[in-house]
């Protein structure tokens, strides 16, 4: 959350003359409803199986540039279609990045309405429950904090095989 997927994604996408993909954007279009709606109505759960199922059908796709949510790498399906299908990149980012990316957005249901200290907490958490799925998934790992997302994806472009 907050790491420059998309960002990072549309700028890889132009660079490579590529069709770019968010999968939480694509959810929306399908549903007409924001992800925040989702996790209101569904449930993580109820989120997490619809992101499957656009990941396993965006990851079939060819010479594509995907931006998935943090979230999507817990369920091993995700992982295993991710890495299979793809060259994956992990922008790492700390915690205090995160928040100050976060900061204004509202639009992020695992940290809408918290706090700044809530906020933190709920990044940490997620951060030490996720890293090692990354970190082991990841073909390439770029940090991405105080850059700019040209710089990250200048860097991403030199070091694709």
């Amino acid at each position: 959350m907050g790491s420059g997927k998309s960002a990072v994604g549309r700028a890889l996408a132009a660079e490579l003359h590529r069709r770019f993909y968010d999968s939480d954007d694509e959810i929306e279009s399908r549903t007409g409803v924001d992800v925040a709606f989702i996790f209101e109505k569904e449930g993580e759960p109820g989120f997490r199986q619809r992101e499957a199922g656009v990941i396993d059908e965006l990851t079939a796709k060819e010479g594509i540039v995907l931006a998935t949510g943090g979230g999507a790498i817990l369920a091993a399906d995700n992982r295993r279609h991710l890495g299979a299908r793809g060259f994956v990149v992990y922008l790492q980012t700390s915690v205090d990045q995160q928040l100050a990316r976060t900061r204004r957005g509202r639009e992020r249901p695992l940290i809408a309405g918290e706090d700044e200290s809530d906020r933190r907490r709920v990044l940490e958490t997620l951060m030490s429950r996720r890293a090692a799925m990354y970190e082991e998934l990841a073909d390439l790992i770029v940090k991405t904090d105080g850059r700019k997302v040209h710089a990250v994806a200048r860097e991403i472009l030199d070091r694709l095989p």
